[in-house]
């Protein structure tokens, strides 16, 4: 397998912090690479590395680009132009096909356009806006706002369109900086499809476990300023680290801690758990944590929520309530939030749960119906807002003292500790924080003032892993109730116990896992392509049924379209199975090699008939989707012609 990305003895300095220092690896073509270290590690640098934003202080770097090199940017360049324009523009080849194309019909040297259209053609120029619109579709952008200018778009969706211009770009290495940052879960389950599909080498950065999981085959962790790689995606990263890390008895002892804490959460769920499916879901999850938690003992995070001074049972009552904005209803629902009620909102994009978040912590009002409130009722909430409203000059010492000013400073510098504020850090000013930072400030005041209800909208943003994980273990343990809204699934695993869908302005149990939740989605995504294809056809057929003759006419044109689509949809279907079954098995050759045993001598045979497979079946699975694609094209073009 030829080498994309060499580095060989690195150093790197940035700032006066020594991030590498005789840093070597290597990154094979087609490898999915997923990024991984502590905050301020380096990891971004490294990627600013491979795109020449940096040089090494010392050593060699060296990579074939291939077709390119694709690269998520931070910033949006242009405002000026609209949003499919824009993402159209991350492939710069098309664009100057597409330029030489005007020139040579303004300038009248039409002997050169037959050439420049065959190089349109090589391009995909011809189905460049098509596609380019899927991508901006998948993202969660809706048809009607194709066509408005990038200033027009708020940051988060921004960043959304860079997104979708980096996808745009024919690449053989692709390089991502936390993509699934501005992307709800619905977008992320998109992106996870297409990702791993992308036939290139892949090197991507993310605190989302899952995501990590979905779309990677080998994890490059940065610790002590040197590279490890690892072969396989993280959960088998965290298995082979925490081999390592248990032969420490300091880690083992800690570790001893954390299972005895996950076992006395794992038999509380149990005596609640009710819906069989998902309690084995999140009964597997929990049995993974224990490995996850011998993978992070070294971490610079352990905190709780101290348990609440009273508590009301119940704690918050909805009963036939609207909830929206103004007079304009978007939830209708009721709900009982009971001490111990662990609750995961699911639900597409601006279905509501926020809205719902929102009122339960009394930020909005009801438009009808009632609001119970336990006597004892303390929320904690939060949301990526919320971290505006701290004070910028004051430190996070500060924060505290001015909620208790007769708390003994050690205790409050203590409790700082646990969330990553130790020493100096405790004093400094927190203007010049990183969101994590100021995520992290938030968590810890809300904590320390002993809430007996939750309400977290999206806690995780900014977060790294190992601050996810001591989240998790702090939820588990906490005493009150938890209403969860994220986008994190391991999370949500983890720390909720039932699982509400907020969907066509209701709130619903949801008796499925987190598995059935994004099948839902994706065949919640195709059935509103389907409709909206559907009512483009209807308004234009509208136009012409005129009489009855003429809507008999148009079903029967339509029973023809489906009779001509039927074939190729079999085909397409059947290519897909084929893929699915080729990947299966890559996954299981991958698996195999994931097990140190096979890197020993005596098993040099058997490591050599799996590589020579994991080569043989990742070329199949290259042509298969080849293969795969041209299908669905020709469906698509088939649907326009038709």
């Amino acid at each position: 397998m030829p080498a994309m990305i060499t580095l060989n003895s690195i150093s790197l300095l940035r700032s006066g912090k020594l991030l590498l220092e005789n840093a070597s690896t290597t990154i094979h073509s087609g490898q999915h690479v997923g990024l991984v270290g502590a905050n301020g590690c380096g990891k971004s640098s490294l990627l600013a590395l491979l795109t020449g934003d940096l040089q090494p202080d010392k050593g060699e770097l060296a990579f074939d680009k291939g077709r390119g090199l694709a690269h998520m940017a931070q910033e949006i360049d242009v405002l000026d132009r609209n949003a499919v324009d824009y993402v159209l523009d991350g492939d710069a080849e098309l664009r100057r096909i597409e330029k030489s194309i005007a020139d040579a019909e303004a300038s009248g040297k039409h002997e050169k356009l037959a050439d420049l259209h065959e190089q349109l053609l090589s391009a995909d120029g011809y189905t460049a806006r098509s596609r380019a619109e899927q991508l901006l579709h998948g993202l969660g952008f809706n048809h009607d706002v194709l066509k408005k200018n990038v200033r027009d778009f708020s940051g988060g969706w921004r960043m959304r369109l860079n997104l979708a211009k980096t996808l745009m770009c024919p690449s053989d290495i692709m390089l991502l900086d936390e993509p699934t940052n501005h992307l709800d879960l619905d977008a992320i389950v998109w992106l996870e499809n297409y990702l791993k599909r992308y036939p290139g080498t892949l090197l991507v950065i993310s605190h989302d476990r899952d995501f990590l999981d979905a779309i990677t085959d080998h994890t490059l962790h940065i610790e002590h300023q040197t590279l490890f790689q690892y072969r396989g995606n993280y959960s088998a990263f965290e298995n082979l680290r925490a081999q390592r890390l248990q032969q420490q008895q300091a880690a083992f002892e800690k570790q001893q801690k954390l299972r005895a804490h996950m076992e006395k959460f794992v038999e509380r769920f149990r005596a609640k758990a009710t819906k069989a499916k998902q309690a084995q879901s999140r009964l597997k999850a929990l049995a993974r944590l224990e490995d996850i938690s011998a993978a992070h003992v070294d971490s610079p995070f352990s905190f709780t929520f101290p348990e609440a001074d009273k508590m009301s049972a119940p704690l918050l009552v909805l009963d036939t309530a609207e909830l929206g904005y103004g007079d304009k209803p978007l939830l209708k629902l009721g709900i009982n939030i009971q001490p111990g009620s662990r609750i995961g909102l699911l639900g597409a994009n601006g279905a509501g749960k926020s809205t719902l978040i929102r009122t339960l912590a009394g930020e909005l009002p009801l438009i009808s119906g009632k609001v119970h409130l336990g006597e004892h009722l303390s929320v904690g909430y939060f949301a990526q807002h919320q971290l505006e409203s701290l004070d910028f000059n004051a430190s996070p010492l500060l924060h505290l003292q001015r909620l208790s000013p007769d708390a003994r400073e050690q205790e409050l510098r203590n409790f700082l500790g646990g969330f990553g504020f130790h020493g100096d850090k405790a004093l400094e000013s927190i203007q010049g924080f990183s969101g994590g930072e100021k995520a992290r400030l938030a968590l810890a005041i809300i904590g320390w003032q002993k809430p007996n209800l939750l309400l977290l909208d999206e806690p995780t943003n900014h977060l790294d892993l190992d601050m996810r994980l001591a989240l998790t273990m702090a939820l588990q343990s906490f005493e009150g109730a938890v209403i969860l809204v994220s986008h994190d699934r391991n999370l949500i695993r983890s720390t909720t116990d039932e699982l509400y869908l907020v969907h066509d302005g209701r709130m619903e149990e949801y008796s499925g896992d987190l598995d059935d939740y994004s099948q839902w989605l994706v065949q919640l995504r195709s059935k509103e392509r389907n409709e909206s294809r559907g009512t483009r056809s209807v308004e234009n057929a509208g136009e012409m049924a005129g009489s009855s003759q003429q809507k008999k006419d148009l079903r029967r044109q339509e029973a023809e379209r489906r009779k001509a689509l039927r074939p190729l949809k079999q085909k397409a279907e059947k290519l897909e199975s084929q893929l699915e079954d080729l990947q299966s098995s890559l996954a299981n050759v991958e698996e195999l090699l994931s097990d140190p045993l096979v890197y020993e001598e005596t098993a040099r045979e058997k490591l050599k008939e799996l590589l020579t497979r994991q080569t043989e079946l990742k070329r199949q699975i290259s042509e298969a989707e080849e293969v795969w694609m041209e299908a669905l094209e020709a469906i698509e073009n088939a649907e326009i012609d038709l």
